[in-house]
């Protein structure tokens, strides 16, 4: 009796492993950015969205109309940054990686705007 209910807890807590190895990995996710001039009206983004989201790997998809941007939080060990501008491509919106030096002057120039605006 006693030999059968441990085995049955080893046994629960083995079946309970594989759910946690995934959490632990979750911290080696990356964040890029896509320049994606081609949108043209408030569905444009649904549609880039939809299209980065069906990439393998792909945690989390974010697209901006006004900043003619999207946004990957992916898990580089499932996604490369060619199967995100090949999703948008696909998708019919053709878009390139904003680099480091993009971002930074596109904050910039937000901060800029925004204090010419008070």
């Amino acid at each position: 009796m006693i030999r059968t209910l441990i085995l049955s807890f080893i046994l629960g807590i083995a079946a309970l492993l594989p759910f946690s190895l995934p959490i632990a990995a979750a911290g080696q996710t990356q964040t890029v950015a896509l320049d994606v001039p081609g949108m043209t009206c408030k569905f444009c983004p649904i549609t880039i969205r939809k299209a980065l989201s069906k990439v393998p790997g792909v945690i989390e998809a974010k697209s901006d109309y006004a900043r003619k941007t999207a946004s990957v939080t992916y898990d580089p060990d499932k996604a490369s940054l060619s199967d995100f501008t090949q999703a948008t491509a696909n998708a019919g919106y053709p878009s390139t990686i904003r680099s480091q030096y993009q971002e930074s002057i596109h904050e910039h120039n937000q901060t800029t705007n925004h204090r010419h605006d008070l």
